[in-house]
């Protein structure tokens, strides 16, 4: 607990990286983020990140994990190949999509104006550069969402199935009406978790791939805290949006457990 406790306590402060004396400011770093519109732009920034995150990584995940389950030759195999990307860090899924998104050498944009006659400047525009960090983040995320559907759809009941089957249920509506109401729970477990990661892991993604930019449209909150604290040598600023960052993030998942949490169907 103390790294939180000094964390609070240096948000009180008016404090340099490397400066030996400190003056207690009490809520004056708090009340200077409410004026800054560069920290009111990355609070908005993060959240439209981190919705797609989540919404396009379980979705994804559900549907590459349906069609995984399925019965086929080396099945076990190619279940292990879509998990992989999830043993790999952050910072070198940045580099990796660098590479991929790079606006003058990259394959994505290589194979796009060999195809279509068109390149897109992922890295250089501010309405692209969002997209080029959700979908880096998605990749990375996705092989741990299907580890979870597919010991989801290992439980789901085959004789509800079948029955549905019998009774005239299309595979759409056995799909809608059976398998995602039983698979909630895996799903409202992963929406807390990628929640997490899309607010707090995504760091390493944005710092190798974007820097924050460009004009700050990649700017998270969480990169934010390092741009004010290790390059703005701004300690107690950048507690202050640490700890706003970590009461956000408690009240975004107190708020599904009441909200989502109370639709979730455990067992038949």
């Amino acid at each position: 607990y103390y790294p939180s406790l000094d964390t609070f306590r240096l948000s009180t402060l008016l404090t340099r990286l490397g400066a030996r004396r400190t003056v207690f400011v009490c809520v004056d770093n708090f009340t200077r983020l409410v004026a800054d519109d560069g920290y009111l732009n990355s609070f908005v920034t993060t959240l439209f990140i981190s919705v797609a995150i989540v919404f396009f990584s379980l979705s994804l995940a559900l549907l590459i994990a349906s069609m995984v389950y399925l019965p086929i030759k080396g099945a076990a195999f190619y279940r292990t190949l879509l998990i992989w990307p999830y043993a790999i860090s952050p910072a070198v899924a940045g580099v990796i999509f660098l590479l991929l998104f790079n606006p003058t050498g990259g394959i994505i944009n290589y194979a796009l104006n060999n195809l279509f006659g068109f390149q897109i400047p992922w890295l250089n525009n501010p309405v692209a550069a969002p997209w080029a960090v959700i979908i880096a983040s998605v990749w990375k995320s996705l092989g741990y969402n299907i580890l979870f559907y597919l010991a989801g759809l290992q439980n789901v009941p085959k004789d509800l199935l079948e029955a549905a089957a019998i009774d005239g249920a299309s595979a759409l509506a056995r799909f809608r009406r059976i398998v995602i109401p039983m698979l909630s729970p895996i799903t409202f477990f992963l929406i807390i978790t990628n929640m997490t990661y899309a607010f707090f892991e995504s760091f390493g993604t944005i710092d190798y791939l974007t820097g924050g930019g460009p004009l700050e449209s990649t700017t998270t909150m969480m990169y934010n805290i390092y741009l004010v604290g290790i390059r703005g040598n701004d300690l107690g600023k950048a507690a202050a949006e640490s700890i706003i960052l970590f009461v956000l993030v408690i009240g975004f998942t107190i708020l599904q457990f009441r909200t989502a949490g109370q639709r979730v169907t455990y067992g038949a």
